[in-house]
């Protein structure tokens, strides 16, 4: 009786009601999987949420050591152009210290390094006449301004053969 009843209710199934079952259990199949993804989704927010908490938690310390660094590296800039300001001005004084040095005692060197050149050749001059060895002189030359000076003259000049 079992099989009879089953064998006809089978006969009678239409390929509607199978379409619906099989509609049903592609959705059961598929509210499955999404439950699932739900699921490790609520997990992630769950650690992003405790994540976004612990780097807060550190992230307050960091900004305010950061800002007392900014204000320290500030206040280090600010010495630090007063202390170039004071160079500045210092190498201004050096520098108006040095043209007037040079203008007092440059033109009075000058004179006296040019007396003591000039006496320094006299006394070379005189003492020429002397037996005494003194320095050898240096041969004089004329130099005339716009003139070349002979090939032959080069090569005297250059014993080694080498071209300047």
């Amino acid at each position: 009786m079992f099989t009879a009843r089953f064998r006809e209710r089978v006969r009678t199934v239409s390929g509607g009601e199978v379409a619906g079952i099989l509609v049903a259990v592609f959705w059961a199949i598929l509210v499955s999987f999404l439950a699932v993804a739900l699921a490790r989704l609520a997990q992630t927010l769950k650690a992003t949420t405790k994540l976004v908490a612990d780097v807060t938690e550190q992230a307050v310390p960091l900004l305010a050591d950061a800002s007392t660094a900014v204000r320290s590296a500030q206040t280090q800039i600010d010495r630090v152009d007063a202390i170039a300001t004071d160079v500045q001005e210092v190498t201004s004084n050096a520098s108006a210290l040095s043209t007037t040095v040079a203008s007092t005692f440059g033109g009075p060197l000058v004179k006296v390094a040019a007396f003591g050149y000039g006496v320094r050749r006299a006394l070379v001059g005189r003492r020429e006449d002397a037996p005494v060895k003194a320095p050898a002189k240096a041969s004089r030359r004329t130099v005339i301004v716009g003139r070349t000076v002979p090939g032959s003259r080069r090569a005297a000049r250059n014993p080694r053969g080498k071209r300047d």
